[in-house]
């Protein structure tokens, strides 16, 4: 680590490279790497700086193996003005449902998703893409190796988490 930079602490760091690594973020090997510290202490010092936020207006945000700042979701409203954005993303129920389902199962397959929904979900995938709310993640090792959905960032946003281990556990139907 550079002497000057040695004087900060490394949630501090951690701080100044978050906010210069953009919309894509980075990851924790890479925070490492760069502060020369095991990716143990960045953890920790990432929860740290997650700690100092809270009641603040950015967040860190946590998808698969990346990690990036963003705006708290208590400042939607407000941001949303700021920069002329719409205020709401439109998505039928059918959406919704193929939205949840892709949420909880990720990584899953479109064939998958149809069997649960018991329906063809080929225009839905096709929208939440065109949305940037779900993403190709790989191939399953499948016959025809088809491919495999996952949420993106945006996802995070629209629903106001940080990680998706924030969604609310999922209640399984139960007959009574």
């Amino acid at each position: 680590m550079k002497e000057s930079a040695a004087t900060l602490p490394l949630d501090a760091l951690l701080e100044a490279l978050l906010l210069v690594a953009g919309e894509e973020g980075t990851t924790v090997s890479r925070l490492a790497r760069v502060t020369e510290t095991t990716e143990d202490q960045v953890e920790a010092a990432l929860l740290m700086l997650d700690e100092r936020l809270q009641g603040r207006g950015i967040r860190v945000q946590r998808h698969r193996q990346r990690v990036r700042f963003v705006t708290a979701p208590e400042a939607a409203s407000v941001v949303r003005a700021f920069l002329g954005l719409e205020a709401k993303i439109r998505l039928s129920r059918a959406a919704l449902e193929t939205l949840a389902i892709i949420a909880y199962r990720q990584p899953i397959t479109r064939p998958e998703i149809d069997a649960i929904r018991g329906v063809n979900s080929d225009g839905v995938v096709r929208s939440l893409l065109e949305k940037g709310l779900i993403e190709e993640v790989g191939r399953a090792q499948a016959p025809g190796r088809p491919i495999l959905y996952g949420t993106t960032p945006r996802f995070l946003e629209l629903v106001g988490l940080t990680s998706l281990n924030e969604l609310p556990p999922l209640q399984e139907n139960q007959e009574t």
